[in-house]
């Protein structure tokens, strides 16, 4: 079965290696154009491309999908199926083409968390259990037909590496596992209808921007806790805090905290602190404990570090 891969970060990587370290007939790669990235904003190549560089699988790097010179290249690879992992939209006149189709790997239970960043949501939200599923590729994004299914937990310390961490090594064997399916004819998927007993109950997980990183300390702590490791360690939730005795205000990221229920009389977003080991911040039922976060223009740092700094007026 001739196989035309399509993905961009570390998250596709993973499932790209499995299949040519297992020898699948891998006729082809498709990534994002190179982006300017550093302080040199010099070109940087995709996660995936380094591999198929470093693979020698042959590379397609389109501006656009619908451009003639892509689908001619496209069409000459003469895929079976069309693998995705993490990577854009795909017009129908390019999930269409193979004989089986194209299948992508969504990091999800599906039909919960469609859209840009299910692990993200999945945590915000609380949730005990993840997944990730593989699916045809039809005109609306995330809604084809179901091939495989996986569930694994989330620790209530997971933050958003660890799941994804979890759901990259998931996902590879389950990609693998859906292209032996459709080598042996054994799936034509299942309507994720089946899985909708209540549309109402569909989560979404819509892309984020900075402002959505942004916490509400007047939120339960629970909601904030979970909003953090969320966040953690990308695209970070971040606050305006004011520390007590300080003239300013700073703008921290937040990479990482404890939760500490507690009843209290201090205002919400009110900052505790020794000036040496710790600072905890007040939500309504407690206190969130910060352990590693980032002030502007500085690196990431245990708390202890940044206030053991901080001159107090």
């Amino acid at each position: 079965m001739r196989i035309v891969f399509m993905g961009t970060p570390d998250f596709a990587v993973e499932s790209l290696k499995i299949l040519v370290e297992n020898k699948y007939n891998v006729v082809g790669v498709i990534t994002m154009p190179d982006k300017p990235a550093g302080r040199g904003h010099k070109l940087q190549y995709s996660a995936v491309k380094q591999y198929a560089i470093n693979n020698n699988l042959p590379l397609l790097q389109p501006e656009k999908l619908k451009e003639e010179s892509f689908l001619k290249d496209l069409k000459s690879w003469n895929a079976d199926v069309q693998v995705v992992v993490a990577f854009r939209m795909l017009p129908e006149v390019v999930w269409n083409m193979p004989k089986y189709g194209t299948f992508n790997l969504h990091a999800s239970l599906l039909p919960q968390y469609r859209g840009a960043a299910p692990i993200n949501w999945a945590i915000i939200n609380g949730e005990k259990f993840t997944g990730a599923t593989t699916f045809f590729l039809t005109h609306e994004i995330d809604t084809g037909k179901i091939i495989l299914q996986e569930k694994i937990e989330i620790a209530d310390t997971d933050n958003a590496e660890i799941v994804h961490d979890k759901l990259m090594m998931l996902g590879a064997e389950m990609v693998r596992k859906t292209i032996d399916l459709l080598k042996a004819g054994e799936t034509d998927g299942i309507d994720q209808e089946v899985f909708i007993q209540n549309i109402k109950d569909l989560k979404s997980a819509p892309k984020i921007f900075k402002e959505t990183c942004e916490i509400d300390f007047n939120r339960c702590l629970v909601d904030v806790y979970n909003f953090i490791r969320g966040m953690s360690p990308y695209p970070t939730a971040w606050k305006e805090i004011q520390f007590p005795n300080q003239l300013n205000k700073v703008i921290l990221k937040i990479y990482a905290v404890e939760k500490e229920y507690a009843e209290h009389e201090f205002s919400v977003g009110e900052v505790i602190t020794d000036y040496k080991k710790f600072a905890k911040i007040a939500v309504q039922d407690g206190f969130i404990l910060l352990k590693s976060v980032q002030a502007p223009g500085k690196k990431r740092m245990e708390i202890g570090e940044l206030l053991r700094g901080m001159r107090i007026e």
